[in-house]
């Protein structure tokens, strides 16, 4: 209510204000959210790299006496956590960018 009242004066007296439009008071914009889903995107691609079988497990059965190497292909081990952290550090900078 106080900006409204702003220029109050006996000049002013009958005369309708002009309405100011209102700012836009959200702090992210479009571009904020872009980057939130393709970081979420990231992050999830990431975890989807590194689900397979664990390391008892041969052709979809669990046997303790085999051991399944593909738990340490470079998928698992290097690109799927790579992407991950990628996906969290554009989330971080999505939520710390501004609007100009």
């Amino acid at each position: 209510m106080s900006k409204k009242y702003k220029n109050f004066s006996a000049d002013n007296i009958g005369k309708k204000e002009a309405e100011i439009p209102q700012e836009n008071n959200f702090y992210f914009g479009k571009e904020n959210y872009k980057l939130m889903l393709i970081g979420l995107v990231l992050i999830v691609v990431g975890f989807l790299l590194m689900m397979g079988p664990d390391a008892n497990t041969v052709d979809g059965k669990y046997d303790p006496n085999l051991w399944n190497e593909g738990i340490f292909s470079i998928r698992r081990i290097r690109i799927a956590p790579l992407l991950v952290i990628a996906g969290f550090v554009v989330e971080v900078y999505a939520i710390l960018k501004r609007n100009k």
